[in-house]
């Protein structure tokens, strides 16, 4: 027993701290209906036009709404209380995702119409997690890498089960099915929110600061942290490269001739291989190194990318991109304990807008690049060329950021302070 307590998920934070509990739940919820939504948009959009192109450019259009709700929503996390953004950004996913539905019962909507309800909704996501992520140390305090690690386990585990249950669903009743499930998932975190106390930030020390200076000082802090930049550039570089996540409706549709069924098929195995990672990551909670284990999973994930763009078999690129997956677990909750235990209390929102920014904006640029490759050349052509291109971004990020690979987890950071009072 004492080797499989070393691997299981902490869960230490789950059961001590009743607030976070119940924001764990309805992220979990809210979740669901997210992933969901990310099957039905590129889904809708291949079905109506059959372009690769236009499919890859839909991230295209959530990038920027994503990068700038992310920088200023940061900001005003730092000033405000950040329950009031959540709420917020529910309202915005329940209008878009609302709409979304509505289209898609009533017929063949203009493409140009997805396009633009895809970015809102992709902006309202965005503002959705950063709150989330900003609250969480203040509900953990000391078991914040608990919390991390729970969090995206969780995750992975509603990736799993929402492209699943958007790909059953829109093949018996089409893609409004789908979107409806977003709308409905909002309830679980309003109703979150009168349970979890006020989360405004402490000393308000930045609450007459000019809103673009309070995103300026937030973006000294980051370059002043060469680990930290280490770390987001190395992700960066893993996604726009190595994520082919645009191009598994094309690759059910037209390699695997499987479906709606083979699509969600493809965006579970990879969920499943980080939600297995996930949930078997006690030994992470006091790694010291995270810098390298980052290092070690991120060519990894290039290398078997590279891989399943070569084969012709669903059941085989499943396996593969589920130990991509597993991989891609790893480091991000390396990466996000990086920036946990770097940030301070006050630059909270900020950071994990930035950490946000790069999560959500290195994966879309990952769309637009293998959407575009595979207009240009052919879908197995960009899987391999971005797994490949992936693994040469290493050389580049331990050339440029040594103190990635020197970050000591062990040290004292300023982000892991006790939660306060």
């Amino acid at each position: 027993m004492s080797w499989l307590s070393r691997i299981a998920l902490d869960t230490t934070a789950l059961r001590r701290s009743r607030p976070y509990r119940v924001l764990a739940i309805s992220t979990i919820v809210g979740g669901l209906g997210q992933q969901a939504a990310l099957v039905a948009v590129p889904y809708q959009v291949y079905i109506l036009t059959r372009s690769t192109a236009l499919v890859g450019l839909i991230s295209a259009v959530e990038l920027g709404p994503t990068i700038v709700v992310g920088l200023y929503g940061g900001a005003v996390a730092d000033r405000l209380d950040r329950r009031l953004l959540l709420v917020a950004s529910q309202a915005a996913i329940a209008v878009s995702a609302g709409l979304l539905t509505a289209l898609a019962f009533f017929g063949h909507p203009p493409v140009w119409l997805i396009f633009v309800l895809a970015a809102t909704l992709a902006a309202s996501t965005s503002l959705d997690w950063l709150s989330r992520t900003a609250m969480v140390p203040s509900l953990t305090g000391e078991w914040v890498r608990s919390a991390i690690a729970f969090n995206f386990g969780t995750s992975q585990l509603t990736a799993i089960a929402g492209p699943g249950l958007a790909g059953i669903l829109i093949g018996v009743g089409g893609v409004g099915y789908a979107y409806l499930i977003d709308v409905v998932s909002v309830l679980a975190t309003v109703a979150a929110v009168f349970v979890i106390g006020p989360q405004r930030p402490p000393g308000h020390a930045d609450e007459h600061e000019p809103i673009l200076a309070s995103v300026v000082a937030g973006l000294r802090f980051i370059r002043s942290s060469r680990a930290l930049l280490g770390s987001y550039v190395i992700d960066i570089f893993a996604m726009t490269f190595g994520m082919p996540r645009v191009l598994f409706v094309v690759l059910s549709l037209r390699i695997y001739h499987a479906g709606a069924a083979g699509t969600g098929l493809l965006y579970a195995a990879v969920a499943a291989g980080a939600a297995v990672s996930a949930l078997t990551t006690g030994w992470l909670a006091h790694a010291r190194w995270i810098g390298r284990i980052t290092i070690g999973m991120v060519l990894i994930w290039g290398v078997t990318i590279a891989a399943a763009g070569l084969t012709s078999s669903l059941l085989v690129a499943a396996l593969l991109f589920a130990i991509a997956g597993g991989a891609d677990s790893i480091s991000a909750i390396c990466r996000g304990t990086i920036s946990q235990l770097i940030s301070t209390e006050a630059m909270r929102g900020r950071m994990s807008a930035a950490y946000g920014i790069v999560v959500t904006g290195g994966a879309r640029l990952g769309d637009i690049e293998a959407g575009e490759v595979a207009a240009l050349t052919s879908p197995r052509f960009s899987v391999v060329s971005g797994g490949l291109a992936c693994v040469l971004s290493i050389g580049a990020v331990l050339l440029l950021f040594p103190q990635l690979a020197r970050f000591d987890a062990h040290a004292e950071h300023p982000g892991a302070m006790p939660a306060g009072s």
